[in-house]
Formats: C-alpha cells, sequence, structure tokens
C-alpha cells in the first residue's frame, strides 16, 4: 500500500515512563536539545543558554477549559457531557463562553444510553446560593450531541459555570481523575483565552524565571491562539496517514502576530509546540492561498487537510504572512477566527520557524508524522536517547528543543 505507513511510526512506551503527575517547580524537567544531528541533555530552566539572542518564541495562548461536567439521573445513572466546542449560532468561543443563562455547545456523552429523553440536572452553589444546571439533548451528529445548557444562576456566564462545576480533561491515558492541582499545573503561566480541551503542553515548562532570562538576551514571546480539540488525542487506526481522518481545530490570528513575524525577516522563530507550529503553518498557506486567488477573502480561506499539498509551493513565508496581514487591513479587522485541519507529514517543508520545543508523543500518533517533518529518520534516534536517559513521557513529562536539519539558523 502506498502512502505513509503509521506502524513505522511506532516504539514502545513502557507505562511507568508516562509521566502523571509534572515536576515542580516546572522549569526543572529535562531538555533533550537536537541540532545539526547531535543530541544533548539540559533542562527548561537553562533553555536561553541553547536560542541565539533576538529570536521570536511563538506562544499558544489557548487557556484549557474545565469541560468536563458530571450530571446524575434522578435512577442514579451517571452521565459525562464533554463540551468540545461552541454551536456555530456564535461567531468564535469568547462569545459562547461568554453567555449567560443558556448556551448551545457541541459535546460527547459519556453513558448516553442511560440518558434518553428529557434534561438532566447537577446542583451548585454560587454566593450561598444553590443553583441548577440543566442539560438537554438538541441532535445528534457524527461529531457529537449539541447539547442545550440552561442555569438558574443568570449573572453567571457560561465560563463562570465551567469553572464552578467543570472537571480539567486531562488526557485519557494518564489515566487518573483530575485533581484540584491540575486546574493550575495543567494551565501554561501565560494561558489567556479560553477554548482548549487539551493544554499546549510544551508550555507547560516555561516560568516567568525562564522568561527573565530570555529577555535578558532579547528573546520575546509572541502570541497565537489554536483551541486544542479532542481530536488531538485521536489514535491513528488506519494503515496510512493518508486514510486518517485530521480534526479541524480553531485558530485565531491577529495583527500583532502578523506585525511580530515580518517585523525582522530573519530572525529565528522558535515554536513552542506542535499547535503553534500547526497556527503559523497554517496562516503561511492561508496567506498562498489569498495570493493565489485574489478575491479570496478572510472567510473563506480555512485549511483542509492536504489542501497544502496542491498550493503552490515556492511563495516566500514572509511574502505570505504579509498577504494575511493586508487582507486583514482591507477587511478592517483587527483578526480573524477560521480552523484548519493541516495534517504535516514525512515529505512536508517546514516554513515558519527554525526550531520546535515540544514534548514526547504517543506511538503512532500524527504528532510523531510532524516530529517526522522537523528532523527525519532522526526521530527514531531522538526517543531512543530519550528512553534509554529517564526522560519522563506525554503530556506531564519532559521535553525537546528540535532544530530544523536544513534550519539557516545559527548561534552569533
Amino acid at each position: 500500500m502506498s502512502g505513509t505507513r503509521i506502524e513505522d511510526f511506532t516504539y514502545l512506551l513502557p507505562d511507568e515512563r508516562i509521566a502523571r503527575y509534572p515536576v515542580s517547580p516546572r522549569h526543572n524537567s529535562k531538555l533533550l536539545i537536537y541540532k545539526n544531528g547531535t543530541i544533548t541533555d539540559d533542562r527548561y530552566v537553562n533553555l536561553a543558554n541553547h536560542l541565539p539572542e533576538h529570536s521570536l518564541l511563538l506562544l499558544n495562548n489557548s487557556k484549557v477549559i474545565e469541560a468536563r461536567l458530571h450530571f446524575k439521573k434522578s435512577t442514579g445513572g451517571q452521565i459525562e457531557v464533554f463540551c468540545l466546542e461552541h454551536s456555530n449560532k456564535y461567531p468564535d468561543v469568547s462569545s459562547a463562553m461568554q453567555q449567560k443563562g443558556s448556551v448551545e455547545w457541541l459535546c460527547q456523552i459519556g453513558g448516553v444510553k442511560k440518558w434518553k429523553t428529557g434534561p438532566i440536572e447537577l446542583y451548585f452553589e454560587s454566593n450561598g446560593t444553590q443553583h441548577t444546571l440543566s442539560a438537554e439533548q438538541m441532535e445528534r451528529s457524527d461529531s457529537g450531541f449539541k447539547i442545550h445548557f440552561t442555569w438558574t444562576a443568570t449573572d453567571l456566564c457560561f465560563a463562570e459555570i465551567l469553572n464552578l462545576v467543570g472537571k480539567i480533561p486531562l488526557p485519557p491515558y494518564l489515566n487518573r481523575e483530575a485533581e484540584e492541582s491540575d486546574k493550575t499545573s495543567y494551565q501554561t503561566v501565560y494561558a489567556k483565552e479560553d477554548g482548549s480541551v487539551a493544554a499546549p503542553t510544551a508550555g507547560l515548562h516555561l516560568t516567568e524565571t525562564i522568561f527573565k532570562q530570555l529577555a535578558a538576551k532579547n528573546i520575546h514571546p509572541a502570541n497565537l491562539t489554536l483551541h486544542v480539540g479532542a481530536g488531538t488525542f485521536k489514535p491513528v487506526k488506519t494503515e496510512t496517514a493518508e486514510e486518517h481522518d485530521m480534526h479541524a481545530e480553531f485558530i485565531e490570528v491577529n495583527q500583532d502576530l502578523l506585525q511580530a513575524l515580518i517585523a525582522q525577516p530573519d530572525q529565528i522563530r522558535v515554536a513552542v509546540g506542535t499547535t503553534s507550529l500547526r497556527t503559523l503553518e497554517s496562516i503561511y498557506w492561508m496567506g498562498v492561498k489569498l495570493l493565489s486567488n485574489p478575491e479570496s477573502r478572510l472567510e473563506n480561506i480555512e485549511l483542509q487537510q492536504f489542501e497544502a499539498y496542491q498550493l503552490p509551493q515556492v511563495i516566500p513565508f514572509i511574502d505570505a504572512i504579509n498577504a494575511v496581514l493586508k487582507q486583514l487591513i482591507l477587511e478592517q479587522v483587527d483578526q480573524f477566527l477560521t480552523k484548519t485541519s493541516l495534517m504535516i507529514k514525512p515529505g512536508y517543508r517546514i516554513r515558519s520557524v527554525d526550531a520546535i520545543l515540544t514534548n514526547f508523543h504517543q506511538p503512532r500518533s500524527t504528532l510523531l508524522l510532524l516530529i517526522h517533518a522537523f528532523v527525519g529518520k532522526d526521530w527514531k534516534e531522538i526517543y531512543n536517547h530519550a528512553l534509554n536517559n529517564d526522560y519522563r513521557f506525554l503530556s506531564y513529562g519532559d521535553g525537546s528543543l528540535l532544530w530544523l536539519n536544513d534550519s539557516k539558523s545559527i548561534f552569533k
């Protein structure tokens, strides 16, 4: 069978190597550095030593919402409602989170066979008063259930309701219930925009201490937003990557980010996490689409799974980013919201950054395909080194700084 065989992206991950909890402080996590085919070991607290002056750090500032809600039927049956994404009746996730009294949301349901008809309820307290949150099924689709939530504390918005009664949606491979400490530890220190159901975990290691050290070398951050969906944990069950249905995720693009990307065209750019990289690469291809079709508007440049592979391949990164910026100015908006389903797989050429900070990912995952696009077949050597040197894996685990093999970047 032609295509990228998923079997080639597996490795043995012993259960004891999966980090169930983060280290404290966060920046004491181990950091593997891969550059020019050489692997060295350090810790995140020394990150500034491994980046050249004036680099640009690209951070995903999406914030994890307490998306798991546990209802109990009058008969005693437990039903879990997992909020995935906002209904399309709202322009963006921020608007949906600010709704008061009622809201519609696309959800997954655990124990749905116990919930035939009618509303289910849970009770909570706010300002010393008992209140009720009700959920009722509206319709079912291939992607889940549309749920209509209503609550009696009508002065509270949905974000506040989730904060009161919801649970942090820890990845299933942690195999434990969310604890109070996860509300802080499963959130980056720079998280701002509500909307993710999984943390952009590469940023969990970064602390104010690290940012101060980076600033001393004139290394500054720029924020972007990709709201991580539950599909990030979706295992690849097909024989090839090309048969896998890549999940779509919301990204927010604003003028400040675009200005930061073009301000110094030769500056070293470092993506913090695969979500930041997917966002940057998607913005690039959206710019290519605008240049290829000048009649396009922001509302119709959503990126499909393999669309990038059919678009013109020779447009410089800065030109594409400029095209998106000009379109924002033309349409007189500061930012826009769209979706990307981009799959980055072997053979894909990275355009947006010179390096990536990233955790160690699950076997047979689309994230390993992305790592291959970055470092080629050396991904196996990197992962074997991590396994042989007591690195901790997955969301709460250690991480790596990977430099592109064909990167223009050099230390100055």
